[in-house]
């Protein structure tokens, strides 16, 4: 099935849009893929970056949305990405990047493609685990800037992740918040109060 990809805000696109056309912002960014690519580069495959910043022992609290993450394109493959931002003026580019979640998250969305179910996708980052994962919401007709993941979406942990977290795995929210629980609850020192 089909996955429905939410439109990005306009302003969004057009400030990555504005970041790739400008010889500084290219040169200046810490991608060397990016600088090296050879054609044209697109933004592609815009996906809301949700953050949980904190995870309780009754489980997940608010998602917030940080921002838009856009995949570069140059020829058949993503070389980097554009990360956007919510500021007091609306949205701004902030920054290119790469590195290994490009590509695992490009790896997760072919997954998320041969799945019998459609699904919205976007990202989930969990900064307190170090953890980025896709998130294949169920509400395919939802505004992807809002929302919290429901017990039946799908979580994706991406490269890297966690020791003892398999990647590319779909896990239910059901399934894997008692993981991420278990991970970012503080245990306790010995002779601590408890």
């Amino acid at each position: 099935m089909p996955l429905h990809v939410s439109p990005a805000p306009a302003p969004a696109l057009r400030s990555v849009l504005t970041a790739l056309g400008s010889p500084t912002a290219v040169r200046e960014a810490r991608t060397p893929s990016l600088r090296a690519a050879q054609g044209p580069a697109t933004p592609e495959l815009p996906l809301p970056v949700h953050v949980l910043d904190r995870i309780t022992p009754q489980g997940l609290t608010a998602t917030r949305l940080a921002g838009w993450r856009f995949l570069i394109r140059c020829g058949d493959r993503a070389v980097a990405a554009a990360e956007t931002m919510l500021t007091p003026d609306g949205w701004a580019f902030s920054h290119f990047f790469e590195g290994p979640y490009i590509a695992s998250t490009e790896r997760a969305l072919q997954q998320a493609e041969a799945l019998q179910q459609p699904y919205q996708p976007r990202l989930l980052s969990v900064p307190g685990l170090y953890m980025l994962t896709l998130w294949l919401h169920g509400d395919c007709v939802a505004d992807g800037a809002d929302g919290h993941p429901a017990a039946t979406d799908l979580l994706v942990p991406l490269a890297p992740a966690p020791p003892g977290i398999l990647t590319h795995r779909p896990f239910r929210v059901a399934e894997l918040l008692p993981v991420l629980t278990h991970r970012a609850t503080p245990v306790p020192l010995l002779g601590s109060p408890a």
